[in-house]
């Protein structure tokens, strides 16, 4: 049988053109799913511009919601470098007089010097504990004590470490200590002299109850570098004594273990950097509220454009945005407006309303702040401010924690949103299945359309390949009888 290339050539049919316009009149209904599907792709992506709009929005009114906020205080000595303060409470607002008297630091305790640090010392057991030192007097020469006494701190168990011949080097002793977190930070340092090396061991915490008691249980080396017993036989020199912070506020004397003072001052931490004499005032932190308040109108704003731009349509072109007349959005910002709406529980000095705060709504559904307004409001009734967004641990009331529940019940599973979005998706994964059938379908047409077209062009190939030689065959019988005549 006589074979084609080129569908067309035997039969000198355009049968190729008539092959692309039978594929296309076949693949017509393609085209209108890819279209729809191209409908549906629009409006996932525009659930998904709402979403992460309502996702900030969510975010700046949870920042609302947390009473936090409104405690804020931010302290501002009058002299610089003494202390500095911060609170969470805003009934610490106020001023203050403070003087540091005295920074707690940690004990520090040095051994005798060694030839080198990496020679074998002695083994042994060697137990670290802390308590306090009291009574005595301290020879600032030796730095020992003498007719002291030490209580141990029953809060802070001993540690002990063993030290043998794999680490009883200097060195060895050094990073054993340090391994062992006994609450000592150990170090060597080189001074100089014939034997220069010596242990250096610091309390990782400040205040007296964390004095160092050193006991040994080996051999008589290992007990003459370390053993160390504040009311007993002391073989390391003390240059720094473990002590309390001293300070008096406003008249009233605290001590602390730490420089971090908490508490002093209500709800107040005071960071103690040097001793000396600094007035304190504690402010609201207003500053902060105002921006959180204007980062949620922003936010809210934001939510409102979105929405808008989604929902337009443009008369000329006859054209809508992708959730144009979409119920699911239409709900979905009524019920965001409605909580901004809905007045809070009153009471005395209780702001019910935004508006008493200064942020309003416009003609546009947008909202404005008056920052003249929510100054004032800050100002005069910061507790009114704060229970209009946020309330107490199990309570639901204020704007800040009702929309951050009402955007999760939104976008969770079986929410609106949520529901919304997952018909879409659904719904273009079932035209994209139906686009694969029909394609298939389309393919399959197409084949034997090809293939009858093959076969009529290998026929009628044959029929002119027949016709060529009949003519031939009769032009020469027709050349013969002419000149048999």
């Amino acid at each position: 049988m006589a074979t084609i290339s080129s569908v067309g050539v035997g039969s000198n049919l355009d049968l190729s053109s008539l092959l692309s316009q039978l594929e296309s009149a076949e693949s017509a209904p393609l085209a209108a799913l890819e279209t729809k599907a191209k409908s549906y792709t629009s409006k996932l992506s525009a659930f998904g511009q709402i979403q992460s709009a309502l996702e900030s929005l969510q975010s700046a009114a949870r920042k609302l919601g947390d009473p936090a906020l409104f405690q804020a205080v931010t302290g501002t000595p009058t002299v610089s470098g003494i202390l500095a303060a911060s609170s969470t409470d805003a009934s610490s607002a106020g001023n203050y007089n403070i003087t540091v008297s005295q920074l707690a630091q940690s004990q520090s305790l040095i051994a005798k010097g060694q030839a080198t640090s990496s020679t074998a010392i002695g083994s042994g057991k060697v137990t670290i504990d802390f308590g306090t030192i009291s009574g005595g007097t301290l020879d600032p020469a030796t730095g020992t004590y003498s007719g002291a006494a030490f209580s141990a701190d029953i809060k802070r168990p001993s540690k002990s470490i063993t030290i043998d011949a794999t680490n009883n080097t200097l060195t060895g002793i050094r990073d054993a200590i340090n391994a062992a977190d006994a609450g000592v930070t150990a170090s060597i340092v080189n001074d100089g002299s014939g034997t220069p090396y010596r242990l250096v061991l610091l309390s990782k915490e400040t205040g007296e109850a964390s004095s160092m008691r050193i006991s040994v249980d080996g051999d008589a080396a290992l007990q003459n570098l370390l053993g160390n017993d504040p009311a007993g036989t002391q073989n390391l020199k003390q240059t720094l004594a473990a002590q309390n912070a001293r300070l008096d506020v406003n008249g009233i004397a605290v001590t602390s273990a730490s420089n971090t003072v908490k508490e002093a001052i209500q709800g107040t931490t005071l960071t103690l950097v040097q001793t000396g004499t600094t007035g304190l005032s504690m402010k609201a932190n207003t500053a902060s509220m105002k921006t959180a308040i204007s980062d949620f109108v922003k936010a809210y704003n934001a939510l409102q454009g979105t929405a808008k731009s989604l929902t337009t349509y443009d008369a000329d072109t006859q054209t809508g945005a992708a959730l144009v007349g979409d119920s699911t959005l239409r709900n979905l910002m009524n019920r965001v407006r409605e909580v901004l709406t809905t007045p809070q529980a009153s009471g005395t000095n209780e702001v019910k309303v935004l508006n008493e705060i200064g942020v309003s709504f416009q003609k546009d559904g947008t909202l404005l702040v008056d920052s003249t307004k929510l100054d004032k409001a800050l100002e005069s009734n910061l507790a009114g401010v704060s229970k209009l967004f946020a309330s107490a641990t199990g309570s639901t009331s204020g704007y800040g924690k009702q929309l951050d529940s009402l955007v999760d019940s939104l976008t969770k599973t079986g929410g609106s949103l949520r529901v919304a979005s997952d018909g879409v998706t659904e719904t273009i994964k079932e035209l994209d299945e139906q686009y694969d059938a029909m394609q298939t379908r389309v393919d399959a047409t197409m084949a034997r359309y090809r293939a009858q077209f093959t076969q009529l062009d290998v026929l009628m190939s044959s029929m002119n390949s027949t016709l060529t030689y009949l003519s031939q065959q009769f032009e020469a019988m027709n050349a013969t009888a002419s000149a048999n005549k």
